[in-house]
């Protein structure tokens, strides 16, 4: 059973608030330079599993953990190999998460049962602030319903799973719009050689480069968040195409199909892509035929969502 949603009863700029509803093992969405993540005290296993029970996610699904800084590092990984210290160095804050075995303690819960567990450090000042009043860091997924659309805004958030929170317990800590739009770049340096197991904020280029090249593609079973081959799914139909011209043509032979097409600007569809996603969701728009951008910089990671956006759902 669902309640009505009050907005002022959840969304808040008040940085102490959300400090004290996470102390006291509440829930609280948080704005970040990529998306906004829905968080918890990271050492509280109440407080983290509501975080899949509100986003009807599995529980086998890791999840980031956010610090304050990369001093923190010692307090959640057992060892920081010498290519993660480099990324660390080189990208936080920022939009990668580095993947590594987890220190004696971190719970179950957070790395979804396996003997690691991502850790970053975003770049956004009002999340910093936060975190550095909690204490401690902060396990988040995306602030959205499992498989959908992730949110770049608090009314996102507001609307996609306001009304499974509690307002006398959860907010959403209202950022603004988030700057980069698409969620972390997340390479795993637990294995040898790393493997960039998500492409985003970070582009895979920069990885290969700072790693002098030592660096591989993902391979094995699923072990970090937007791994699964459905996932960012808007309720709309996504075609994939090539060029302006393959979706003109395409669009003439497609009934109330829209096109989606910002590849002279990748920083700019970077930030845009979900939020023009959800636009199409609600103006019932049947068909968004998207533009793929070049393989190359933000590129890397618009292609990645939306090929996961456009793949078949699961039943």
């Amino acid at each position: 059973m669902t309640r009505p949603i009050d907005r002022d009863d959840l969304v808040t700029t008040d940085v102490e608030r959300a400090a004290h509803l996470l102390r006291a093992g509440g829930l609280v969405a948080i704005p970040t330079e990529t998306v906004y993540g829905l968080a918890a005290d990271a050492t509280n296993p109440a407080a983290v599993s509501r975080i899949f029970e509100v986003k009807g996610r599995p529980a086998d699904h890791p999840l980031i953990v956010h610090l304050a800084s990369a001093e923190e590092i010692g307090r959640w990984a057992a060892s920081v190999p010498s290519s993660a210290r480099v990324l660390i160095d080189a990208a936080w804050p920022g939009p990668l998460t580095v993947i590594l075995s987890r220190a004696v303690g971190v719970l179950d819960v957070v790395t979804g049962g396996l003997d690691t567990v991502g850790l970053r450090v975003p770049a956004h000042q009002m999340t910093l602030d936060l975190l550095d009043r909690v204490g401690v860091g902060l396990a988040a997924p995306s602030a959205n319903r499992f498989g959908a659309v992730s949110p770049t805004t608090a009314e996102h958030v507001l609307r996609d799973i306001g009304d499974r929170l509690d307002p006398r317990h959860d907010a959403i800590l209202d950022g603004g719009p988030c700057p980069i739009g698409v969620e972390s770049t997340i390479v795993d340096c637990a294995t040898s050689p790393p493997q960039i197991l998500r492409a985003g904020g970070v582009p895979v280029e920069d990885v290969h480069r700072l790693l002098a090249g030592d660096v591989a593609d993902a391979s094995g079973p699923s072990r970090a968040s937007g791994m699964l081959a459905s996932h960012y799914a808007p309720r709309c139909a996504i075609k994939l195409v090539d060029s302006a011209d393959d979706a003109i043509a395409l669009r003439a032979g497609t009934v109330g199909a829209e096109v989606l097409d910002l590849t002279d600007d990748l920083v700019t569809y970077a930030r845009e892509l979900y939020a023009r996603l959800r636009d199409a969701d609600e103006r019932s728009v049947p068909t968004l035929i998207a533009v793929l951008p070049p393989p190359e910089g933000l590129g890397h990671a618009i292609r990645d969502r939306l090929t996961k956006a456009a793949a078949p759902r699961p039943r």
